[in-house]
Parts: structure tokens; sequence; C-alpha cells
């Protein structure tokens, strides 16, 4: 029996392509031949045994151009399945170029897949909509009680009240943000994206178009020193030493140079993390303007730009209702109430094992749960963390709602068991603590003078341009 069979007999993924004549009649392909059409203008992918030009859909992919180069030339099966919903399958056909003659399917991949279908199956991925009504029961009124003692009241304190609820209602929009942009609200992809300007644009000054952009390269690349962009924070956070070499990102598309300034900064990283993430917002409001006016594709270009001219509109004239020695104050404190938020997404990732190179597709479900760890809390905390302290599952299933996710880890811990894979689970307070240990380390690093950065033929800088040509 062929893989291309034995693949077909695992089941039951919406709109699955099945084995025809006309697939009989198609070149077969090895795993080298494709590896070899990685590149932007001759781009290669395989999808449970068959293989697709998709060169001309990089730049209309909707969640951008980076998955899709960060796993080219490579079979993509564990990560097609775990972020398409069966709409995507019909796309396919118009790409088919071959089939893939040594694709097979590991044992962890298989069980993989497995649990996928059974969490479908049991209707998991139908997201309880009820359940953001009651969010918007107490959000909406919290954000027009922020306001509203802006505007009615001449108490200082009451002024800082309301920053400090805007903060909150800015954490939960955020978690709204994170649900659309995995299309894991609506699951209609456009009504995500029109809610998802709404909360994230309009609401919150940060693009959607930006943070999808970085969120789906960190989760096809998750713990990848060049690939992911939520490890790459020089001059200010470096969670170990592989980052002191003049790193080339992959990301950005530029070195982030290891210099003095970096060395600096590094060295005190333990001591600066807290106050940096009470105002990591603004790096937010740069970022998305930055990608929005950028030359990058961004779908809704102008949308956004509109969105969020909308949010500095009703912001600043909201600020000016307060005596000018308030704004700042104002601001700094509703930034650092959304700081904690900052500080979650980090705990998930910073103290967890990282890697050089490539993200490798056939081991995709083993670096999603090796980069990651979960927090053990309460169930009456879930709306604080956004269902996110069980980070494990969503990265194993990342259209699966926050709010199942709990539901699943019965099933996803003897999984990871099974199989040799980290399945670390600590408290909110222990992850604090175990994120310090990591940054004090390699601060501790970067103090000793007597290890300079690497010259650049030694640097991954070096590696990466002489592996291009």
């Amino acid at each position: 029996m062929g893989p291309l069979a034995a693949e077909d007999e695992l089941g039951s993924f919406p709109q699955e392509l099945k084995v025809d004549e006309h697939l009989r009649s198609l070149p077969s392909i090895t795993s080298g031949e494709l590896s070899r059409h990685n590149k932007t203008d001759d781009l290669w992918i395989s999808i449970q045994g068959k293989v697709y030009n998709v060169t001309g859909w990089l730049r209309k992919h909707p969640g951008g151009e980076i998955p899709l180069l960060h796993l080219a030339g490579q079979d993509v099966t564990d990560a097609f399945l775990a972020f398409h919903p069966g709409t995507a399958w019909n796309l396919l056909p118009q790409f088919l170029v071959g089939t893939l003659s040594d694709y097979d399917v590991p044992l962890v991949a298989e069980e993989h897949r497995r649990l996928l279908r059974e969490f479908k199956k049991a209707g998991l991925y139908k997201n309880p909509l009820n359940v953001y009504a009651l969010y918007a029961c107490w959000v909406v009124p919290l954000l027009a009680l922020s306001v509203l003692g802006v505007l009615y009241s001449q108490s200082f304190m009451v002024h800082m009240l309301s920053a400090a609820m805007l903060g909150v209602v800015w954490n939960q929009s955020g978690w709204v943000g994170h649900d659309t942009g995995h299309c894991g609200m609506f699951k209609n992809p456009n009504i995500d994206r029109w809610f998802a300007i709404i909360v994230g644009d309009c609401l919150s000054g940060i693009s959607m178009g930006w943070w999808k952009r970085n969120h789906n390269a960190h989760h096809i690349a998750c713990n990848s020193i060049e690939y992911d962009p939520d490890l790459q924070y020089i001059p200010l956070f470096a969670v170990t030493s592989k980052l002191f070499s003049n790193l080339y990102s992959y990301f950005y598309d530029r070195v982030m140079p290891f210099d003095g300034l970096a060395r600096s900064l590094i060295a005190y990283q333990h001591w600066t993390f807290y106050p940096i993430m009470a105002v990591a917002r603004v790096n937010l409001f740069v970022q998305s303007l930055l990608v929005l006016t950028s030359k990058k594709h961004v779908p809704d270009r102008w949308l956004e730009l509109g969105a969020i001219g909308f949010f500095y509109l009703w912001f600043f004239t909201l600020l000016s209702y307060l005596p000018s020695s308030e704004r700042l104050v104002f601001v700094l404190v509703s930034f650092a109430v959304t700081g904690i938020q900052h500080v979650q997404f980090c705990l998930n990732h910073f103290s967890s094992p990282v890697y050089q190179g490539q993200p490798k597709s056939k081991a995709w479900v083993e670096s999603q749960a090796r980069g990651t760890l979960n927090l053990s809390t309460p169930a009456y905390m879930d709306w604080f963390h956004g269902g996110l302290q069980f980070q494990i599952e969503h990265h194993l299933f990342p259209t699966l709602p926050r709010h199942n996710l709990r539901k699943v880890t019965k099933f996803v811990r003897p999984f990871c068991e099974k199989h040799g894979l980290p399945y670390e689970s600590v408290s909110f307070w222990e992850a604090n603590r175990m994120i310090i240990r990591t940054l004090r380390t390699a601060a501790l690093q970067a103090r000793d003078f007597t290890k300079p950065a690497p010259a650049l033929s030694e640097s991954l800088l070096w590696e990466a341009v002489n592996s291009k040509g």
C-alpha cells in the first residue's frame, strides 16, 4: 500500500483530496527535489503526499508570506491541518504539480492528527459565542466608566482608576483580538477580520495585520532564535547567550547586532524586564505603524490606517479632558496595567528551550510542545489569562477556541508523555521566577567582557549569508 492510500485511510478532514487518475498521471517528486524549491520565486510545499507550487499564492496567503517562506520546500501537512479550516482545501487543486514519492507519517504526527479529528468531531472547534457576550457585559461598562471618570470627575484618584480600567479593557480586547486573528471566534475569516480591526485597531491602536504577520511567524517557528520574532528583542532582552552573535533575523530580514549598547542593556535585563513591560505597548504602536507604512504586503492596509487614526483621535481627545499635569501619568498607568499582558506573553516561552535554524515542518508537533510551558491556574482565572495559560494545547491546536483549551488538557498531557514530549505546567508565580532566572543567567553571561561578541565569520549572520549563497 502506497503512502497516499495510507493517508486516505486516516480519515475525514473536510474537503480532503482523494487519489484519482489525475494524481497518478502527475510526476513523482522526492523530498530532496522538493527541498530545492524553497525560494520566493520558486516555492513548493507538500500536503498529505501531494506537491503544490504556491509561488503565485505567496503574497495572497491570508496568513502572510512568512509561514510559507519559513516552511518552503518541505512537507507542511501538520501545520496546514492545525491552522486551516476545511474551506482551505478547495484552493489546493489549482496548485497541484505532483506527488511526494517518499511521504511518510511519523507516529507522533499521526496521533496528533487523530486528536485533531476527534476534537472536531466532538464539536470542540465550535466557539461558544455566549461567553463573549458575558465578557461584553462587564468590559463595555468598564470602558464607559473609564471615559465617564475622565469627562465628569475632577479627582486625580478617579482619573487614575479610569486609566487602570482602560488598561483592563485593552487587556481583554487583546485576548479577543488573538481569538479573531486565529479565526477562532466566528470561524469565518471575513467576520473575524472585521471584528479584529474593531477591537484591535479602533479600540487598541494595534494593527491586526502586523499582529498576524508577527504571530503566525511565531507559531510556525516557535523558539527558533533566527526565525521567531518573539525571541528577537535585541538590544533589550536575550533569553540565551546564543543571541550574542550578531543575529540575522529572517523575520525582520536584517542583522540584530550584539554591540556595546546591547551588552550594557542585557547585562541588567532581569532588573529592567518589568519596567520595560510596563511601557511595552509603545513598541506595539510603533511596530504597527512601521508595517502599515512599509512596502510589505498587508491586506486592508488603508482600512487599518484609518482605524488606527480613529484610535489616536479618540484617545488623544480623551487625554485633552485631563489636566495637563495628569496626562502622562494617565498614559503610564493605563500602559502599566496592560503591561501585565505583555508579561503573560513572555512567561510561556522565555524559559523554554530554544533552537537554531529553520523550522522543520516534519518536527512541527515536537517543536510546538518543546517551545512552550503551561501555567497552572484555577478555572475562575481563565478570563485573566485569556485561556492562553494552556499554551501547549494552544500551540498544538492553534484554532481551538480558548474556552475549550482546559477541556483538552486531559488528552494532551498523555499524548505528550507517550511520545516523550515535555508537558511542563507551573504556577503563575513560579513562571515569573523562572523567567527572571533565565534573564539573569543570560545577563551574567553578557557581563563577561572576557568573551567578546563573535567575529562576523563566527556569527549566525555569516552562516545565514553563506547558506543563501
